[in-house]
């Protein structure tokens, strides 16, 4: 059971991390681009609620306000890895000073 709750915050971070992708590409305003960290956040409290309604061994939780919490750490995780990637992407174009 252990391996399957220390899986289950990755694969949180990963779904969030895919519908904020779809989202982003969809709905092309800059408005929306500001606010994407905030829904990343809410869609991963939102998704780690669920999963500890539905399936509590799965999720790392003992109560539905930890379930919040760790869904949304998990869309912020998402949030973090989008912007590793791009910085990834960018590589050595641009130099901090």
């Amino acid at each position: 059971m252990e391996f399957i709750q220390t899986i289950s915050v990755p694969a949180i971070a990963s779904i969030v991390y895919g519908l904020i992708a779809v989202s982003k590409n969809t709905i092309k305003t800059e408005k929306f681009s500001h606010f994407l960290p905030l829904i990343a956040v809410m869609i991963g409290a939102i998704l780690g609620l669920i999963l500890w309604l539905g399936m509590p061994e799965m999720i790392p939780a003992t109560n539905a306000w930890a379930a919040l919490i760790i869904g949304a750490a998990s869309g912020w995780a998402a949030t973090g890895a989008d912007q590793t990637i791009k910085q990834i992407q960018k590589g050595g174009s641009e130099k901090n000073v």
